[in-house]
């Protein structure tokens, strides 16, 4: 079970904070794993939401998890990608345009040992749900 909204809105925003402060030098690793922020459209509101994630990169593509820590639900940001695929990653200092696609079977297949590798807990929390957790490439914004 997911802890309370609000904490994770305070977590987030604290995170959010002290990596554009700093240029990713705070909090641009987590465990030794690289983070970025996402900012995304909300589906419903149309406010800017930008939530930091684990990812890894695969060529020009950014690959993250939409694994919500094993939760039965899809987590806010992915089902704001499906919605409006267009989004930026802020990465250090660099930040860019992107839009977001769910991996396919075959990619899906090729990338998810590459993210437990990066990150063991990902095939734990996959054990925990029934969903496929979903992986989603961001590929720059032509």
């Amino acid at each position: 079970m997911p802890p309370p909204r609000f904490v994770v809105r305070t977590v987030m925003a604290s995170h959010e904070f002290w990596y554009r402060v700093s240029g990713g030098a705070l909090g641009g690793k987590i465990g030794g794993v690289p983070c970025l922020l996402l900012t995304t459209t909300g589906r419903k509101s149309g406010r800017k939401r930008t939530t930091p994630l684990l990812y890894l990169r695969d060529g020009q593509d950014v690959v993250i998890v939409a694994s919500y820590g094993g939760s039965p639900k899809h987590p806010t940001w992915y089902g704001n990608l499906v919605a409006n695929p267009e989004a930026e990653v802020l990465i250090g200092r660099e930040q860019k345009r992107v839009v977001a696609r769910t991996a396919n079977d075959d990619e899906r297949a090729r990338l998810w040992p590459r993210l437990v590798e990066m990150y063991k807990s990902y095939a734990e929390y996959q054990t925990k749900t029934e969903r496929t957790i979903p992986v989603v490439i961001l590929a720059p914004k032509q």
